[in-house]
């Protein structure tokens, strides 16, 4: 008995200890006017799992009645959010859980009645962009890296990606849709991701002073002052053919396209698309050439449905697999060609569920 206790006390500042250096994974902090989100898994580039979307949903509702604002950010220097935690949204009863509450969040933040402000310091894609880009104001630093890279591991671009990516201009979200390209700092802006450029040396002072606004006209008057112009668009050069290419009806034929161009651009291009899974593209291009015609929520709900059939699907476990679990990079898709995944392949995905297992949004009116 005595050693049994002298165990425990042992034991005890210990396990104090463990529990203490476990950090929430989200964290939430009034400042002035301001709510302040932090998504808090640095060591996983802060990406987004089914108990930080939980948390974040109710907040945000909370705060959107109580602050004049709303601003979210990444701990650490690397991320904002690398994404959705892919390995969990494989899974047939955790994925569609995980994707439910996540597109409530994007639906959410883009109806939001405050402005809401995310700083996209370092790598935002996936989810971090359905974080951020429904929000009326994204600041994006040197450090910003931001990509939509699903169709690379059999998916699609969600979070709204079916909305916000064909509304950019000149066909570039198709384009950045399909290919998964990366665009950086300044070029984030010019693209029309984010709204504003700040450096991040910048950011803390920009904060403190956007907590104490009290209105719209007050932070939209700070981001203005804060914010360095562009210069010219990386991708400037190839825009007229980035338009043509993926203006294309068919991926087939965006193939075509690519194949006449005949530049650097069109070449590395061409080679990124037979990198992604056949299925994916195909079923991407549909995804945006619907949603352009779409609402968000519309959107959202279509999305919804795409990333159900993925999960119970061969193409999005697999390539997790390949590239995230197993890391051998070489994903054995089915279809295994554009060619296979045909229109009743494709059009599967887009049938509607069972009406109990619809999307529903948390406001019962929709």
């Amino acid at each position: 008995m005595y050693s049994l206790i002298k165990l425990k006390q042992a034991t005890l500042p210990l396990l104090r200890r463990t529990m203490s250096s476990q950090e929430p994974d989200v964290l939430f902090e009034a400042l002035n006017n301001a709510g302040i989100v932090t998504l808090n898994r640095p060591k996983a580039l802060n990406s987004l799992n089914t108990s930080m979307v939980s948390k974040l949903l109710p907040q945000l509702q909370e705060w959107e009645k109580s602050k004049s604002l709303v601003i979210i950010k990444g701990a650490g220097e690397k991320a904002f959010c690398a994404g959705g935690d892919v390995k969990a949204a494989i899974d047939k009863i955790e994925g569609p859980r995980f994707f439910h509450t996540e597109y409530n969040v994007n639906f959410l933040i883009g109806n939001y009645k405050i402005p809401y402000i995310a700083f996209i310091n370092g790598i935002t894609m996936g989810g971090g962009l359905g974080l951020s880009v429904h929000g009326r104001y994204r600041v994006a630093t040197e450090k910003t890296l931001i990509a939509m890279p699903e169709t690379k591991i059999g998916l699609f671009p969600d979070v709204g990606g079916s909305f916000f990516l064909p509304r950019l201009q000149v066909n570039l979200g198709l384009y950045l849709g399909l290919t998964g390209d990366r665009l950086k700092g300044k070029d984030v802006v010019k693209a029309g991701i984010a709204t504003h450029f700040v450096p991040s040396k910048r950011l803390y002072e920009l904060e403190m002073l956007l907590s104490r606004c009290a209105n719209d006209i007050e932070v939209n008057s700070l981001l203005n002052k804060f914010h360095e112009p562009s210069e010219d668009f990386s991708l400037a050069s190839n825009i007229k053919h980035i338009n043509y290419c993926f203006a294309a009806s068919t991926v087939e034929e965006i193939i075509e396209r690519l194949e006449k161009v005949q530049n650097e651009w069109s070449v590395k291009t061409l080679e990124t698309l037979h990198q992604m899974c056949p299925g994916s593209l195909k079923i991407t291009l549909r995804a945006l050439q619907r949603g352009a015609q779409l609402d968000l929520g519309q959107c959202l709900q279509m999305e919804y449905r795409l990333a159900c059939r993925a999960t119970e699907n061969h193409d999005f476990p697999e390539g997790v697999r390949a590239l995230l679990i197993d890391k051998d990079n070489k994903p054995q898709w089915n279809p295994k060609s554009l060619a296979e995944a045909d229109d009743e392949y494709v059009e599967s995905y887009f049938k509607r569920l069972p009406k109990d297992k619809e999307l529903k949004f948390f406001d019962s009116k929709l």
